[in-house]
Formats: structure tokens, sequence, C-alpha cells
């Protein structure tokens, strides 16, 4: 195998393992945040005892993410360096062409709907020990916060794909002209 088939099935597996690690790493966030949860309202009379819940959503959240930019940024540097040419595999070519038109703009690679709806439900504990106006502000400043930071994620997400191919197109013909 050359170096170059090398470097290709091994970035290929990296994109492979973020993926998977990507939805387990869901999976044990919301049954963290969930056991946590659950704890707090039965033992804690605490409101700010929900900035806890809190951290663990956003540490969840801000790991997907960068997996997700990660395997983003492999799969730009593959599609201009490996596909370019037309005779290989051309996968990430491919469903970056079909990534638009999929019906209801096809999947949430962040999760984002599912950790607003988690940020919302973590509200609710804090709310039963009746805060202080203060602690109120405090925890609705930092809920809105990490809404914000979700909201803000999901737009770059969105944009990555065309920001970064055209940057990798634009060092790769840099490149190009150093070479010449």
């Amino acid at each position: 195998m050359s170096l170059l088939e090398s470097e290709f099935t091994a970035l290929r597996h990296t994109i492979v393992i973020r993926g998977t690690v990507r939805v387990v790493l869901l999976v044990v966030t919301l049954l963290g945040w969930s056991a946590l949860t659950i704890t707090l309202l039965l033992f804690s009379t605490l409101p700010v005892a929900s900035v806890y819940t809190l951290a663990v959503l956003a540490a969840g959240f801000e790991a997907i993410h960068a997996l997700h930019v990660g395997v983003e940024r492999i799969g730009r540097y593959l599609q201009v360096y490996f596909e370019a040419e037309g005779d290989g595999p051309r996968w990430e070519t491919t469903a970056m062409a079909v990534g638009p038109s999929l019906p209801g703009g096809g999947i949430d690679p962040l999760f984002t709907v599912l950790f607003a709806c988690a940020a919302v439900l973590n509200v609710i504990p804090a709310l039963l020990p009746e805060p202080t106006r203060i602690e109120l502000g405090v925890l609705a400043t930092l809920h809105l916060g990490f809404l914000f930071r979700v909201v803000r994620a999901r737009g770059a997400a969105a944009r990555q794909r065309a920001v970064e191919l055209e940057s990798f197109r634009a060092l790769k013909s840099q490149q190009s002209e150093t070479k010449g």
C-alpha cells in the first residue's frame, strides 16, 4: 500500500470512528445529565445546583461539536486532495452534493434539538426550590448562553463544508504554484 493509500485509509477510518464516538458520547452525556438531574431533584434544595447538570450538557455538546468539526475538516481534505482527480473514491463529493437535496434538510450531526430540549428541561429542577431573583437571573443567563452557543454552533456547522472546501482548494492551488 502506498503512502497516499494508507493516508486515505487512515483518514476514512478516523471519520468512521469519530462518527461512532459522537453518537456514543450523546448517549453517555444524556444518561449522565439525567442521572445527575434526578439525584439533584431528590437530594438538593439549592436552585444553583442545576449549574452542574448544565455543565454536563455543555461539556457533552462541546465534545460532540469538536468531533464533528474534525470529521468535516478531514472530509474536505479528502475531497480536495484525493477526489479532485475523479478516478478514485468520491464519497465526500457525492455526499456533499446529495446533502442539501434531502427532504427535511437531512440530519442534525450536533444533535442541537436534543441539547436545546435538555437545556430547557434542565431549568425545571432549578425552579422547584423557589430561587431568589439573583439565582434566577444567573441560571437564566447561563442557560440562555448555552442555548445561544448551540444555535451558533449549528449555524457554523451548516456553513463549514462550503467554507473549508474553498479553503482547501485555495491551499492546494497555492501549493501547486509554489511547486511550479
